[in-house]
C-alpha cells in the first residue's frame, strides 16, 4: 500500500464527518471543534445565529483576517408520521431523490435520542419499465424506522421537526488517499480551519485570525452574514467544498488530487483580484499544484461577506469532493493539506502593508 499523502488528523475528520447536524443544530459541531481549539486561541465566543469565532491574536494593530467554513449538512426534518409509523422528511439544504432510496439515516430527539432507519423504495421486480427511469421526489420518500405505527415512533419520542441525517462511517479507502464520508460539505473546510489554527500556535503573526464556523449555509447563506458583522474583517476567505468531475458520469477540469482550488467565481460572488493575485503568488512560492474553478451554480460563505459594511476583500477556496450532497462523499488528503499549507502562510505572513497592497490591486 502506498505511503498517504501529507499529516492529516484523521481522528478530527472522523469525528467531523460523522457528526449528525443541518442548520440550527450546529452545536453538536462546534462542541468537536472547540475541543480541539481552544488550547490554541486567544477567544471562542458565539453570535447569535449560533456561528463559532475562534480568534488566534496576532499584533493589536494588526489585520483581522476572517476564515469561513460552514458546520451545517444537507439532511431533514420530519414532517409527517402517517398512522404506519413511516416517517416522511422534509429537505433540509439540496436534496436529489435518485440518492436518497436504501439509504440508512438517523434520527435525532430533541432529547438527543438516536434512532436508525431506513429510506423506503420499492423493488424491481414486476415494476413497469416506465416506472423504473422515474425519480422520486424527496417530500415523497419515507423512513421505515421498523414499527408498525405512528404509536410506537411517539414513543421513541419522536417528534415532528426532528432532525434526520445520513448514517454513514468515515472510512480511510483502499488508496489511504482517498477518504470516504457524509458531510465532507463543508465540515472538510472546519477541519481545514482547525488545523490552520492549531500551526499558528507556535508563529508570530500579525495578523488578528478570526476562525469562523458558521450556521445555516446550506438553507440560505445565514451564519456567516452574522458573524461577519461581529468582527468586521478587513479581508475574508471562505472555504467550500465544490463539484469534483473527474468520474465516467462527468467532465470538466476539477479532479480529486490535483491540489488547492482557487476560484475565480460562483453564482453569487466573484473573487476579489488582489485576494486572488496573494494566494497565486503563495501557491507558486510553496510549489502547490493550483486548480481553478467556476462554479456557475450555487455560493458559497463569501456571497453575504464580501457585502458586508463598506465591502470586504473576500474569495473562495475550494476542495473537490465526488457525489456532493448525498449519504457518501470523497475527498483526496492531497487537496486537504495543500490548502492547509496555503491558508497556513497566507495568515501568518499578513501585515498591514500586504492589506493595502491587495486593496489596491482594485484601482
Amino acid at each position: 500500500m502506498m505511503e498517504p499523502y501529507g499529516k492529516v488528523n484523521l481522528t478530527l475528520l472522523k469525528e467531523l464527518s460523522e457528526v449528525h447536524a443541518i442548520g440550527g443544530y450546529e452545536r453538536f459541531v462546534s462542541r468537536i471543534v472547540k475541543k480541539h481549539v481552544e488550547n490554541f486561541v486567544d477567544d471562542i465566543s458565539y453570535d447569535n445565529s449560533g456561528s463559532m469565532i475562534c480568534l488566534k491574536k496576532g499584533k493589536k494593530d494588526g489585520p483581522n483576517i476572517m476564515l469561513s467554513a460552514h458546520m451545517d449538512e444537507v439532511g431533514f426534518m420530519v414532517r409527517h408520521i402517517d398512522e404506519n409509523g413511516f416517517v416522511y422528511l422534509l429537505p433540509i439544504g439540496g436534496w436529489w431523490g435518485l440518492v436518497m432510496p436504501a439509504q440508512e439515516m438517523v434520527v435525532t430527539t430533541i432529547s438527543e435520542q438516536e434512532y436508525i432507519g431506513v429510506v423506503g423504495c420499492r423493488a424491481p421486480h414486476g415494476m413497469p419499465e416506465k416506472e423504473k427511469s422515474k425519480v422520486i421526489e424527496p417530500m415523497d420518500l419515507y423512513l421505515d424506522l421498523g414499527v408498525s405505527s405512528k404509536e410506537e415512533v411517539l414513543s421513541l419520542g419522536i417528534e415532528i421537526g426532528d432532525m434526520v441525517t445520513p448514517n454513514t462511517k468515515f472510512r480511510v479507502m483502499n488508496n489511504p488517499d482517498y477518504l470516504l464520508g457524509k458531510a465532507w460539505d463543508d465540515r472538510i473546510c472546519v477541519a481545514v480551519c482547525t488545523e490552520i489554527i492549531q500551526n499558528l500556535k507556535e508563529i508570530n503573526h500579525d495578523a488578528n485570525i478570526y476562525f469562523v464556523a458558521s450556521t445555516q449555509e446550506e438553507v440560505g447563506i445565514r451564519g456567516t452574514r452574522t458573524a461577519t458583522h461581529v468582527i468586521k474583517p478587513d479581508l475574508a476567505i471562505a472555504l467550500d467544498v465544490t463539484t469534483s468531475q473527474d468520474t465516467p458520469l462527468d467532465s470538466g477540469s476539477t479532479a480529486l488530487g490535483n491540489g488547492v482550488v482557487l476560484s475565480f467565481l460562483d453564482s453569487l460572488t466573484m473573487a476579489h483580484r488582489g485576494v486572488y493575485k496573494e494566494m497565486k503568488f503563495l501557491s507558486d512560492q510553496l510549489n502547490l499544484d493550483i486548480n481553478y474553478d467556476f462554479m456557475t451554480e450555487g455560493g458559497t460563505d463569501a456571497c453575504n461577506i464580501h457585502k458586508a459594511m463598506t465591502g470586504i476583500p473576500t474569495m473562495t477556496l475550494s476542495l473537490p469532493t465526488r457525489y456532493m450532497h448525498s449519504s457518501r462523499l470523497l475527498i483526496h488528503r492531497k487537496d486537504y493539506y495543500q490548502t492547509v499549507q496555503l491558508l497556513t502562510e497566507f495568515c501568518s505572513t499578513m501585515t498591514q502593508e500586504k492589506l493595502l497592497s491587495i486593496k489596491n490591486e482594485i484601482k
